[in-house]
């Protein structure tokens, strides 16, 4: 097992360049299963998750490549076998081979889905879009199972606005037979850019980006080839890691519109933004100003920028509050920023950070994959050496995290734990 270490003090200043989006590549992945033959996905990063689902896909029959960002996947012999516990377990987004399984052979067998251990995030928004389709669903040992004589199109409302379960829907729906309306669909860039390839592919998807989806059932679809979006969350962390230690960092390959809500509170922080193109320069002269945050469904604040968000209220002048509105359980890494030094007391879903002038560099564990990256944010700045454990979490979503932080001038390596 490999930790990360930092030593910190140093201002950041460079250029970093934003790899393509993790929450994209992996619906993106599953949705080729839908239509036999050889699809080709590129600007895809080097990720454990894009590695478990190729694994997930070959099991399932394909036959997938994977070089220099470029994903070639065959899904010619790809059949209705079971996603199994194994790597299910590991990533949430496996189920979604479940819409695509069921839609193409009518029958799907997927593993309740494991991944990181905060909160509860169940899949029961995903079996009521398949049964409202028309498909017969039951838990078997642990399993989804699902089969369906014929899918038809249908109205759907959810309850709670879900990526997962409106990219799963949406993929099932291409091929049922009418048309399907999805109301409070999720708005996020990574389903857009789902729908967009599910177009390419030849299906007849309206209104994404938008609460309400709109898709009308075709018979088949074809392979088809795309580029991924840029990580909103990776160029989010890096203008969080550029205000946090005072430095200037350029984000490169990223997508400002979609980080409209980041830009907005960094700035509220004291951070000065300028756009150029598709970068953005962000630069900071001071200590951060205290912020107050609310997690929402974009285009709101994204819970999974919250954590690196808070490691920066750590440092700010003031008392920041941080309501967590998405998830029920979101603040494991609170305790860990604690032995750190910092203040911060949680009652429910909602966080009190009172700024302090230093951190203290500690012995920390990293609980999911956004705490690993608030824990290297605060190592950036505290006194000292942070040593940060379990940081297979981190490679789940940052490639190489710790080359791009050492490129922008910052002391930190990867070694044996």
């Amino acid at each position: 097992m490999q930790k990360i270490v930092i030593v910190g003090g140093n201002r950041l200043t460079g250029r970093v360049k934003i790899a393509g989006a993790k929450n994209a590549t992996l619906p993106v992945m599953a949705a080729t299963i839908l239509a036999p033959g050889i699809s080709v996905i590129t600007n895809v990063p080097r990720l454990r998750d894009v590695i478990t689902m190729k694994l997930m896909l070959e099991t399932l029959g394909a036959k997938v490549a994977f070089e220099q960002g470029v994903l070639t996947l065959d899904t010619t012999d790809c059949g209705p076998h079971e996603a199994p516990y194994d790597l299910v377990r590991t990533m949430r987004a496996s189920v979604y081979v479940l819409g695509p399984l069921l839609a193409r052979f009518r029958r799907a067998r997927v593993s309740l889905p494991g991944g990181c251990a905060w909160g509860p995030r169940p899949v029961d928004l995903h079996i009521k879009a398949m049964e409202a389709l028309g498909a017969r669903v039951s838990i078997d040992h642990g399993y989804i199972v699902a089969e369906a004589d014929e899918l038809k199109g249908a109205n759907l409302h959810f309850d709670v606005s879900s990526v997962g379960a409106t990219g799963n829907a949406m993929m099932a729906a291409c091929l049922a037979k009418g048309k399907t309306v999805i109301s409070n669909a999720a708005c996020e860039p990574e389903i857009d850019a789902l729908a967009r390839f599910l177009n390419k592919m030849g299906a007849r998807i309206s209104g994404m980006g938008t609460q309400v989806v709109e898709i009308e059932g075709v018979e088949s679809l074809r392979p088809a080839e795309s580029a991924v979006i840029p990580d909103r969350i990776e160029a989010g962390t890096f203008m969080a890691a550029a205000a946090i230690t005072k430095g200037t960092v350029r984000i490169a390959n990223c997508n400002p519109a979609h980080l409209s809500s980041v830009i907005s509170k960094l700035s509220e922080a004291g951070a000065q933004i300028m756009q150029d193109g598709s970068e953005l320069v962000v630069s900071a002269a001071a200590r951060p100003g205290a912020v107050n945050v609310t997690t929402a469904p974009y285009p709101g604040f994204p819970t999974d920028m919250q954590a690196q968000m808070m490691a920066l209220a750590c440092t700010a002048q003031g008392t920041s509050l941080f309501v967590e509105n998405i998830y029920s359980d979101r603040f494991t890494h609170v305790p860990e920023l604690r032995r750190m030094n910092a203040d911060i007391t949680v009652e429910g879903n909602v966080a009190t950070v009172n700024g302090l002038d230093r951190l203290s560099g500690a012995q920390v564990m990293a609980t999911d994959l956004r705490a690993s990256a608030a824990l290297i944010l605060a190592g950036l700045v505290a006194e000292g050496m942070t040593e940060v454990s379990r940081i297979y979490h981190i490679d789940r979503g940052y490639e190489a995290i710790e080359k791009k932080l050492s490129q922008l001038g910052a002391e930190i390596w990867r070694e044996e734990d």
